[in-house]
């Protein structure tokens, strides 16, 4: 199987045809790779790439679909397994004293791990930052997962020296927008973001961390 380039995802995708063509007759049992360039096209291969100019977006145990996959971003496909993020997550949410477990649920209620997430609002990426709220965090790839845990964990210190260090208002704020929470001095009348809270405190208590308790008994002193 040939490296095959497809246009920019944000270009059309006239291409997709030539590509299915192409791999009905080829290695269609071959594990495929998606990579996206430095330009923004993407190329499907059936080997890894060695190029520190760019990265891979996709691995697919065959080519079924590829093509779409690769030219689509705000697909499904691209979301990825739940732990895939955590180092990244930690290293945030300790330097900006947010729990590690509050910020995952977020992500797993905003994107559920999907990079290239995009609203119908226009929030994007795996916490689903809006372009306003990221720009204030010095955001330049709104889509680069290390950029976006980033300005989320900051917004959400933002929020808890807003809001008193309360959880429920934070989550809250996250979904509806700070000034909304304090015009409505609580959670907001919307059964959206007040589903969106339980939400994400049912989460956060899965990913909080279990600890196992052990009582010791001690033999009483000898001859005591």
């Amino acid at each position: 199987m040939r490296n095959i380039r497809l246009p920019s995802v944000r270009q059309s995708v006239a291409a997709l045809g030539l590509f299915m063509l192409f791999v009905v007759f080829g290695a269609a049992q071959a594990e495929v790779y998606v990579y996206e360039m430095p330009d923004g096209t993407r190329v499907i291969t059936d080997h890894p790439i060695n190029s520190k100019h760019s990265r891979v977006v996709r691995v697919a145990p065959d080519v079924k679909g590829a093509g779409k996959l690769a030219a689509q971003k705000n697909s499904p496909v691209f979301r990825e397994e739940a732990s895939t993020y955590d180092r990244l997550i930690r290293r945030y949410a300790d330097e900006y004293g947010v729990e590690f477990a509050l910020v995952k649920a977020i992500m797993t209620v905003e994107s559920a791990f999907n990079p290239y997430a995009v609203s119908n609002k226009g929030a994007r990426g795996l916490m689903q930052m809006m372009p306003s709220t990221a720009a204030r965090y010095g955001v330049t790839d709104i889509y680069n997962p290390v950029e976006n845990v980033r300005a989320a964990a900051q917004h959400l210190k933002f929020l808890f020296d807003t809001f008193g260090n309360k959880p429920i208002l934070v989550i809250a704020a996250y979904n509806a927008g700070e000034n909304t929470v304090k015009q409505h001095r609580g959670i907001p009348p919307y059964e959206e973001t007040q589903n969106y809270v339980k939400k994400v405190l049912s989460y956060q208590r899965q990913y909080q961390p279990k600890y196992r308790y052990i009582t010791i008994a001690t033999n009483p002193s000898d001859g005591g």
